[in-house]
């Protein structure tokens, strides 16, 4: 009995201790990392670091004054110098620490081992970044951050900028507007295109921004962001009025920079290298953000004036995407199918959307459309996307850089309540103004009177 009793004693603390923990490490993985996870590995990193990195062949020979110095005052070996190890810095996700190299080493050597030092270190993946030449920084990830989605508290925003989605090393993905002027985000339905686009707007809607729209899905996706739209098109007969009035504006815009700067009138457009950031904050115009939802739409014709509609629309669209970033005009294009067979222009229009971020897709010719001149392995990559982690999407750009992100949740109400609580904020263009979506004005609710005569209790 008294054997049963201390089995008891000890058995039932240690198994609600391990029962507690892989409940947190199935449900809260950020709160197990922290308690449990974060300290074993960090454990394991200072008790190994030697080992694992002349494991891994990142160690160099000592130098001769070493040698001198060790035989001279030891006995013991002198082993291979592993690259100076920095202060630990623990996270809320990972740990981080830097790693000056050692003579004849660069951060290829390291991202090389990353799958190494991810398996040795007991830590859901490695990412090596350089922080200048000679000193890299790794990024330890203790968990699958993308599994469920929460953003850092402090995040690097601004104008034109808007934090959007999360990467896989759990830093932000921040989408400039300065930096990548336009951007071509693909997704089949259910894929997370719609969340991303909704992001996108509640992040700018406090912004100083004019926000034009072209939704040829008579508007389902842009519609409940009417109160801050400067102009929406629903249609593409709509879509064709509005284009050609969005390229006038940017030739507006070139004149004004002519003017200001005293270039001549007749020099071309595509000689002039400033824009309007250069202009004094009086006259600058405001910056404008086209959203175009279902690109292909403005691709697809029945007839012969359909298709000469199409071409013009086109050309506009070109027109807008090789000019538009010095005038303050940016493009988000978004579409569920996007390729060369969808008629001339494509692939030019291709050319000029700077940004990729593929959701997933069901061809794999529109992963190749969106990453194939990116980097063949984010194709791969936005190919093998499950259609279980709606939001999750391979971002890459002309560098040749990418990786996976995935945006948290946000629901459509909450989205539109930004765009109505920014309804002020809608700037005054008088071009715009004959396509300002209508957004009825809600009316006051009303209470119903009670009853004149209040109800007695019927007696026994």
């Amino acid at each position: 009995m008294s054997d049963l009793a201390t089995l008891l004693e000890v058995g039932g603390p240690v198994a609600a201790i391990g029962g507690g923990a892989a409940y947190a490490r199935a449900n809260h993985p950020g709160l197990y990392w922290s308690a449990v996870g974060g300290p074993i590995s960090t454990v394991r990193l200072l008790s190994s670091y030697a080992s694992v990195m002349e494991a891994c062949g990142l160690t160099v020979a000592p130098s001769r004054l070493r040698v001198l110095a060790v035989k001279a005052t030891t006995r013991r070996e002198v082993r291979p110098v592993p690259p100076r190890r920095g202060i630990i810095r623990p996270t809320s996700t990972g740990l981080r620490l830097r790693l000056r190299l050692a003579p004849g080493q660069e951060p290829a050597d390291v991202a090389a081992s990353a799958e190494r030092l991810r398996h040795a270190w007991g830590v859901h993946a490695v990412y090596v970044s350089t922080v200048k030449p000679g000193v890299v920084e790794l990024r330890l990830v203790g968990f699958d951050v993308l599994r469920k989605v929460r953003m850092p508290r402090k995040t690097e925003g601004g104008f034109l900028k808007v934090p959007v989605a999360l990467r896989e090393d759990a830093m932000p993905f921040v989408r400039d507007y300065r930096a990548v002027p336009h951007q071509l985000t693909l997704g089949a339905t259910l894929s997370g295109k719609s969340m991303y686009l909704r992001h996108l707007v509640s992040g700018l809607a406090p912004q100083d921004v004019a926000l034009v729209g072209v939704d040829c899905k008579r508007g389902v996706e842009l519609a409940p962001f009417a109160s801050r739209l400067s102009a929406l098109a629903t249609d593409p007969d709509e879509a064709a009025e509005l284009l050609p009035v969005l390229v006038k504006e940017m030739e507006d815009r070139y004149d004004l920079i002519k003017a200001r700067q005293g270039i001549a009138p007749s020099t071309p457009n595509e000689e002039i290298t400033s824009d309007i950031w250069g202009l004094p904050g009086s006259e600058r115009p405001v910056p404008v953000v086209l959203f175009v939802d279902e690109v292909a739409e403005l691709f697809l014709t029945a007839t012969r004036k359909d298709e000469e509609r199409r071409d013009e629309m086109v050309t506009q669209l070109i027109r807008l995407a090789q000019l538009g970033r010095a005038a303050g005009i940016y493009l988000e294009v978004c579409g569920q199918r996007f390729g060369a067979e969808l008629g001339k222009g494509a692939t030019m229009l291709r050319a000029q959307l700077t940004g990729r971020v593929c959701h997933r897709v069901n061809d794999e010719a529109s992963a190749k459309m969106a990453l194939g001149d990116i980097a063949p392995e984010a194709v791969l990559a936005a190919c093998a996307i499950p259609a279980e982690r709606p939001g999750l999407a391979v971002a890459g750009d002309t560098s040749g850089g990418w990786s996976r992100i995935r945006t948290p949740y946000l629901s459509l109400s909450d989205a539109a309540d930004v765009c109505r609580e920014t309804a002020h904020l809608v700037p005054d263009l008088p071009a715009l103004k004959p396509f300002r979506p209508y957004v009825p004005v809600p009316l006051p609710s009303v209470e119903r009177p009670g009853p004149a005569v209040q109800p007695r209790p019927l007696a026994d």
